[in-house]
């Protein structure tokens, strides 16, 4: 994905005067209209800008939308981040006796990164990303808010594109953001199969017995309509050597292994050719066919930033801020369309400074708010409509942004 200028101080002083939803992630936040202490006890941090380099701010708390807006229009933060609701108001800190701070809510989140798949991916490496490796990131999105639903039974989940090379999940449900820490980590270690940093061709222990848990065969099961076009077209990851050695190396029949790795060092093949030869030696040895279930698993799989789960202090970055490095509006993502969803055509903040430009108050939209002019609106729409869902508004004309 091209990179950009960071976007300057006066488009971003504009972005957040004129575009930048506070209203709807104030009702996100706080599940009402009205100001609790869901929002009034909310950290916020701000990074922002200084002679000397980058500061970072935090500890800020505010007591409705409005206050938070003036705020960061007075600061002008390259970005902001959202972290816990705390035992009291965190601008208070100073006041309190000492440990009388604590965290007590949270946002149960989820932080996917594309640089996680950099040991499975051929077409871009560290923070680039392109429409040949963003299907590691749909395909993630599909099995993590299937089980998330199924399995937990949480209903309240946002998922918002980071703005470069990965993607968030916010959950909202009273349930997920009452965990403790430890409930936290738990659930992290039961969605977390694939150990992110660890060696791609390392096997998994995932079996019972040589049987799938329910959870992994319905994940399995999502992921072997993914794997063909991402890892053997797209990638097209056994075509190398190192490619295809990593991959033998997870057949646990070691003559089959060594024919296949014989055969293929003298030829030509594609991944795909090599995979179908794969197949056919797997079907006459369960093990083997148990191990082939395990690699799907293992180049597919969410690769989970555990650590970003498993505290409740934990800050991260609010919905609709701007990446730095790319310049686009860290939007909401449909999981129902995410293998649509295209990271290149999400607005920058430099476009959406334009379309405002271009559109001025022409064509009878004076009565129209600044966001709705610009190509913001349906990522703005999407994230309204979850927030009926947080606060559970039933009727749209309840909702008063």
């Amino acid at each position: 994905m091209t990179e950009v200028e960071s976007p300057s101080p006066e488009i971003m002083l504009t972005f957040y005067n004129r575009l930048y939803p506070f209203k709807s992630i104030f009702a996100w936040l706080n599940h009402s209209h009205k100001p609790g202490r869901l929002f009034t006890h909310r950290e916020f941090a701000f990074t922002i800008n200084t002679s000397g380099g980058e500061a970072y701010l935090r500890y800020n708390s505010f007591n409705a939308a409005d206050e938070l807006k003036k705020q960061v229009c007075t600061l002008n933060p390259t970005r902001f981040e959202i972290g816990p609701v705390y035992s009291a108001k965190p601008r208070d800190r100073k006041t309190l006796r000492p440990g009388a701070l604590q965290p007590e809510l949270r946002e149960l989140v989820f932080d996917i990164d594309m640089t996680d798949y950099d040991p499975v991916r051929t077409c871009c490496s560290d923070a680039d990303i392109c429409k040949k490796c963003w299907p590691f990131i749909s395909a993630a999105v599909k099995v993590l808010d299937r089980a998330i639903r199924e399995e937990f039974g949480y209903e309240k989940l946002l998922w918002v594109y980071s703005g470069r090379r990965g993607i968030h999940l916010w959950i909202s449900d009273k349930a997920a953001m009452e965990l403790t820490d430890i409930q936290r980590k738990a659930v992290v270690g039961w969605l977390g199969v694939v150990q992110v940093g660890k060696d791609s061709s390392k096997k998994l222990n995932v079996r019972n017995a040589g049987t799938l848990p329910p959870s992994l065969q319905a994940a399995l099961q999502e992921l072997r309509t993914v794997f063909p076009a991402l890892i053997l077209r797209n990638q097209k990851l056994f075509a190398s050597e190192e490619g295809y050695l990593d991959l033998l190396k997870c057949i646990p029949d070691s003559k089959m292994a060594d024919k296949l790795s014989s055969k293929w060092e003298d030829s030509r093949g594609t991944s795909e050719e090599r995979w179908e030869e794969l197949l056919g030696e797997a079907k006459k040895n369960q093990n083997v066919w148990n191990a082939i279930e395990d690699v799907i698993l293992m180049y597919t799989y969410p690769r989970l930033d555990a650590e970003v789960s498993k505290h409740r202090n934990h800050l991260l970055k609010a919905p609709f801020c701007v990446h730095p490095k790319t310049g686009r509006v860290c939007v909401p993502v449909d999981p129902h369309t995410v293998d649509s969803f295209d990271p290149s055509t999400v607005p920058t903040v430099g476009q959406l400074l334009r379309e405002l430009d271009e559109m001025g108050n022409s064509n009878g939209e004076e009565t129209k708010a600044d966001w709705e002019k610009t190509s913001l609106k349906p990522y703005i729409e999407l994230m309204n409509n979850h927030v009926r869902t947080v606060i559970d508004v039933k009727h749209e004309e309840d909702m008063t942004w």
